[in-house]
């Protein structure tokens, strides 16, 4: 299987780094394509063997899966430039540009073609990303591959495309709520009197310990917090206090406004 990636900035250099990581493609079974130069001598300062070119159409053309992962602005010209190399009835065309709707690309390439729109996150490099799958007129067996590809970046989910705004919110920007509760919980650390490094990791280990106590147990985080909390003891005294501050309808609210 080729994938060709029509850009290889953050986004898709991070799904193309982390499909290396995870196996499930081999770095030569990857065509990478950027404006310039520089763009894909970063991606081959990954992995050597990925092949590259600033030739979008000569990538596309001997591509099974091809991932549009240019600025959301530059889809429509990309379209019109790849479209005559492309294989509609073969292959598998996925965009993960943020904002473009199966609508706008059904308008670029024909209301008969098959597409994908796909929301990652950027943690598909790190193989614990969240990504979002809404599609037009794929078949079921389509379908199941596109997702068992973004499964091995992580959580892949196949959603109706109305919810792609929210799920955005949750997991896209919700990369950046998390980092900032990191970055609020280390500053506290450093109050309480550890060392600027020593509080990073130590708040970067409990979330993630936290999350992989959720995961595995399957559990609404109100029962693992219950097995914490003991009356009038400690833990439960700093959750009043956050609430008191307005954490849960800080973190409500940004949600919605993220939306927007």
């Amino acid at each position: 299987m080729t994938i060709a990636f029509i850009g290889t900035g953050n986004m898709g250099g991070a799904i193309v780094r982390g499909l290396i990581k995870s196996g499930t493609c081999l770095p030569e079974e990857i065509i990478c394509t950027a404006k310039t130069q520089a763009t894909l001598d970063k991606i081959r300062g990954y992995n050597a063997c990925i092949r590259t070119t600033t030739n979008n159409s000569e990538a596309v053309a001997e591509a099974d899966i091809v991932v549009l992962a240019v600025k959301p602005w530059l889809i429509n010209q990309v379209m019109e430039e790849i479209h005559p190399k492309l294989k509609l009835n073969k292959q598998i065309i996925v965009s993960v540009a943020a904002g473009v709707t199966l609508k706008d690309l059904a308008e670029m390439a024909g209301n008969d073609s098959t597409f994908f729109r796909v929301i990652p996150n950027t943690a598909v490099e790190a193989l614990c990303g969240v990504t979002f799958i809404a599609h037009q007129g794929a078949s079921q067996e389509q379908v199941d591959e596109v997702q068992r590809l973004f499964a091995t970046l992580g959580y892949a989910l196949v959603v109706d495309e109305k919810l792609i705004p929210a799920g955005t919110a949750l997991a896209s920007c919700g990369i950046a709520f998390a980092m900032r509760y990191i970055r609020a919980a280390m500053a506290g650390g450093v109050e309480l009197g550890f060392r600027p490094e020593e509080a990073a990791r130590i708040v970067e280990h409990t979330v993630k310990g936290a999350a992989t106590l959720l995961l595995e147990s399957c559990e609404h985080p109100e029962v693992a917090i219950d097995r914490v909390t003991t009356a009038g003891g400690i833990t439960i005294k700093g959750l009043n206090a956050m609430e008191e501050s307005g954490f849960t309808t800080a973190v409500i609210d940004g949600l919605k406004a993220s939306m927007v």
